[in-house]
């Protein structure tokens, strides 16, 4: 039995290496929507052909070995979220870059997509909404992410909206979110959420499926514990530190 287990172990990690990541399959009214989780912020959507990275980073994957892009989607301009070598990695000839103004310091070719602003991509709806901290701040006394730099989307696939956080705490932007059936939301202190933020957030604005991301050490037993008695959410955990 104990022979078993290691192989099996040795198999995963190797697998793991070779990017084999965790993967969710949703259904939706066109089709299934395949979710790949990467790690931290960086996540791939696959999608009646198409394939969507959002916050690709070198330091998480390989992205050579992984499949060219129809649509990058950059939240922000800190490294851990915008990586050039990752794009570059995954960028073909017709791939659209959307991203916040000052992810433009180390992007070409990228179109800039500010809060409240609204695209139609090869058929797929992108909505862009505010990601900002209102109460973490760096050591200087500044916020770590200010109102109206950086960015969350929400995604449509068929008749599912798909809502990714970016970096951001539970603002009062997030009431106007309405009928969401997934969303990603950061618990990574102390640059975003805590779990007690997350609960908040849910609150606001009532999404099916929550998968905490973006979780760095955060205890994340603590929001399922905040979370038992919500009957209306499902919290998926996910490889996301």
């Amino acid at each position: 039995m104990k022979s078993i287990l290691i192989f099996c172990l040795l198999v995963s990690i190797n697998l793991y290496s070779q990017n084999s990541f965790q993967v969710d399959s949703i259904k939706t009214s066109k089709g299934s929507l395949k979710i790949t989780f990467i790690a931290h912020a960086s996540l791939i959507f696959e999608f009646n052909g198409k394939v969507i990275y959002v916050d690709p980073v070198c330091k998480f994957a390989d992205y050579k070995k992984l499949p060219k892009a129809d649509i990058i989607l950059i939240t922000h301009q800190h490294f851990d979220h915008l990586d050039s070598n990752a794009v570059n990695d995954i960028k073909g000839e017709k791939t659209k870059i959307f991203c916040n103004q000052l992810s433009l310091k180390t992007l070409t070719n990228a179109a800039v997509l500010r809060n409240g602003d609204k695209a139609n991509v090869d058929g797929m709806k992108i909505e862009t909404v505010p990601a900002y901290n209102l109460l973490h701040k760096n050591d200087a006394g500044e916020l770590f992410h200010p109102k109206g730099v950086g960015n969350g989307y929400v995604l449509y696939f068929g008749n599912k909206k798909i809502y990714i956080g970016g970096d951001t705490e539970n603002i009062p932007e997030m009431k106007k979110l309405k009928n969401i059936d997934i969303a990603f939301l950061p618990m990574n202190l102390p640059y975003t959420m805590t779990p007690e933020m997350v609960a908040d957030a849910v609150n606001l604005f009532h999404p099916k499926i929550l998968y905490p991301y973006h979780t760095g050490n955060t205890d994340i037993n603590e929001l399922l514990r905040l979370m038992k008695d919500n009957k209306s959410c499902e919290v998926r955990i996910r490889s996301m530190k």
